[in-house]
């Protein structure tokens, strides 16, 4: 994946690149956003709201957009105690999760993956847990009507049995009462993603005209600054998966730290890190890629269509 990254840096095109501005949240960060949806004629996301001096105590909230890569916090909605906000559109449900840190006698005990579903974006009703200490598990829905599963379980045992951080599981459901934690857990896994020491995940999954899936993820792996210090890179990257068969192709960096403007970091091990939000397709065929940046700020980047010759977004 270093290799990837140079040689990538080397030939990118990056058409605009912007930092989001959030209003209405004064004193707090917005990071780890949703991918932007459309409700009742508006654009909405979902953010991850932060101090930029705490940790793991963050709310997610939601946000209209006001202008141009401007978005502004809706008065009196719902605050979640979740991490990464993400959606999915299943029917004419809405499906957002999160991750919810859980804390024993004050201290860190835990996560698990919350999900809410509902209608009517102001009032959404939770639904169902993912696993024990699993993050990044995404929806897509199939073009039969059911809904793909991705799992990404991470652990010292991943490590030793196939030598990545971490893997991606897919699995199959037919309607949302169905997804529980013991499905999660037992999603068979998709070989061949990451290479020794690398993690990463599904941020965001579009079914294509093709009947394939299309996967904006992050991929990560350690790395040292100029001084010998420990860096997390994370990258934005995509690949195409194909539900019936479970191969995957085309796995590729879409974007990197340096595509999107300079900013801050919340801690220096993070100044190399962009974690995935999904893509939106303009009018003009090209992309537009959204990122958390370095757990402090999300920007936007536009970038040649991640799936082009795979199918389209459907």
């Amino acid at each position: 994946m270093q290799k990837q990254r140079i040689e990538f840096e080397a030939t990118k095109t990056i058409y605009e690149s912007a930092t989001l501005k959030f209003h209405g949240v004064d004193g707090f960060d917005v990071y780890n956003i949703s991918i932007p949806f459309k409700r009742d004629g508006k654009r909405y996301l979902f953010g991850r709201v932060e101090r930029r001096e705490e940790w793991a105590r963050s709310w997610v909230r939601l946000f209209e957009e006001t202008g141009q890569d401007e978005w502004t916090l809706v008065k009196d909605s719902m605050i979640y105690t979740l991490e990464d906000p993400y959606i999915s559109e299943i029917g004419d449900e809405l499906v957002m999760g999160g991750t919810h840190v859980q804390y024993q006698s004050g201290k860190y005990s835990t996560f698990f993956g919350y999900f809410f579903r509902g209608t009517d974006i102001h009032n959404l009703y939770y639904f169902t847990t993912g696993p024990n200490k699993m993050k990044d598990i995404r929806l897509v829905p199939l073009s039969d009507g059911r809904i793909g599963v991705f799992s990404r379980p991470r652990s010292a045992e991943m490590r030793g049995k196939f030598g990545s951080e971490s893997m991606i599981g897919f699995t199959v459901v037919d309607r949302l009462e169905d997804l529980t934690a013991d499905v999660i857990e037992n999603a068979p896994y998709i070989h061949g993603i990451f290479g020794e020491g690398e993690w990463g995940g599904v941020n965001q999954a579009y079914l294509l005209d093709s009947g394939n899936i299309g996967i904006i993820g992050h991929i990560c792996y350690l790395d040292q600054d100029e001084h010998g210090g420990e860096l997390k890179v994370y990258l934005n990257m995509a690949f195409v998966f194909d539900p019936t068969t479970r191969e995957s192709s085309n796995l590729h960096v879409i974007g990197s730290r340096s595509c999107y403007p300079a900013g801050p970091a919340k801690a220096p091990y993070l100044v190399d890190c962009v974690f995935s939000a999904g893509i939106v397709m303009r009018p003009d065929g090209k992309a537009d890629l959204y990122s958390g940046l370095s757990d402090c700020q999300a920007g936007r980047i536009t970038i040649d269509d991640p799936f082009a010759g795979y199918g389209r977004l459907v």
